[in-house]
């Protein structure tokens, strides 16, 4: 239990946002620069999105197909879960292929608060929780939390300190109280001369994460109904516990989308003989201001994974990726005028549809 609960704190720790920020306007210029510094041909590249399906995820789509030259291909789910039985059309349909896959977060920069944001479209301009996919999945978990801290009383019996676990929270008809064990007893210390004989506190913020897990029944077909919250169940208790547990969540679900992607298209042989880069991050949706159409986008990238025509591979961490898109240039020549392209398809020749004649 110690040594997961190291590896769930060492996971979220290890993604850093201070510091490895790009609005979309710089990062998509520069992964496009990237990558054709890595031999991928103008013209000849086919971006992939593996987004979240809200109407906040649109910007960077549009930003895509401007410095692309083409509209992104569909790779996500709900919640920005990658669609991997989706690897063999894609890699049909062009030879350098890019896969952008991020997670999403609402950004209210008035408060400083993640988790929710200002859905301008709605008649109150109310804010909602962003994205609101995990959040469904997470709002279950919490409530759960919250009786628990409620529900798991402290008391003190003969000098030691015990736990009183309501039958709610146990498959007895009573309440059940247990010694605390030695590691417990000596991280709640400070709270025994706060107890007075027959006397009982809640737990409330001292239940940490390493002290308990959550069980629920859940459908384990890979991309099925439960997918996401199998994936987001093991470091729930670190997610419910974080003060901003829709943050926490789309960071961990990036980093755990990313492995297990990378280990489909790391092996698939459809992409032999193509130019492959994933790149996987979070998306920090700012709440438009007055005015505004869009929100300012922000990308933090996480990993990235390279396979070139003859097989090599490699994987990049945050820290390098991050020096590596800031080294590139963000004027991307390429980029196509969107304005010009619709009025250029408006003004085109009509093409007449002609359908069999009747037999």
């Amino acid at each position: 239990m110690f040594t997961f609960a190291a590896n769930v704190e060492e996971l979220i720790n290890n993604f850093r946002i201070e510091g490895a920020t790009f609005r979309y306007s710089s990062f998509v210029p520069r992964l496009y620069n990237y990558v054709k510094s890595l031999g991928f041909e103008t013209g000849k590249m086919l971006p992939s999105r593996a987004f979240c399906a809200d109407e906040n995820q649109g910007y960077p789509i549009i930003l895509l197909t401007k410095h692309f030259g083409s509209y992104p291909f569909n790779h996500g789910r709900g919640g920005a879960v990658v669609a991997t039985d989706r690897h063999e059309p894609f890699a049909e349909h062009g030879e350098g292929l890019v896969i952008i896959h991020a997670s999403h977060v609402g950004y209210e920069p008035d408060s400083e608060q993640f988790g929710a944001y200002n859905r301008v479209h709605t008649r109150d301009s109310r804010h909602t929780a962003c994205c609101g996919k995990i959040n469904a999945i997470v709002s279950w978990y919490l409530e759960q939390y919250r009786i628990a801290q409620a529900d798991i009383l402290l008391e003190c019996s003969d000098g030691a300190l015990c736990l009183r676990i309501d039958n709610g929270l146990l498959r007895h008809s009573t309440a059940k109280s247990f010694l605390a064990s030695d590691a417990l007893q000596k991280e709640l210390a400070h709270l025994e001369s706060k107890i007075k004989d027959g006397q009982r506190i809640p737990i409330g913020e001292h239940l940490k994460p390493d002290m308990f897990f959550f069980r629920r029944e859940l459908d384990e077909t890979v991309e099925g109904r439960n997918h996401q919250e199998l994936e987001l169940i093991y470091p729930m208790p670190w997610i419910v516990t974080s003060p901003w547990p829709l943050l926490t969540a789309a960071q961990i679900n990036t980093q755990v989308e990313f492995d297990r992607t990378l280990r489909t298209v790391a092996h698939a042989n459809i992409f032999r003989d193509k130019c492959l880069f994933y790149i996987s991050g979070l998306n920090i949706d700012i709440s438009p201001q007055p005015g505004e159409l869009f929100p300012t986008t922000k990308f933090v990238p996480w990993a990235a994974f390279l396979r070139d025509r003859k097989g090599g591979q490699r994987i990049i961490e945050q820290a390098e990726l991050v020096s590596l898109l800031r080294q590139q240039s963000k004027e991307n020549p390429d980029q196509i005028d969107m304005d010009q392209a619709i009025r250029e398809m408006a003004e085109a020749d009509t093409v007449e549809i002609v359908t069999p004649a009747s037999a």
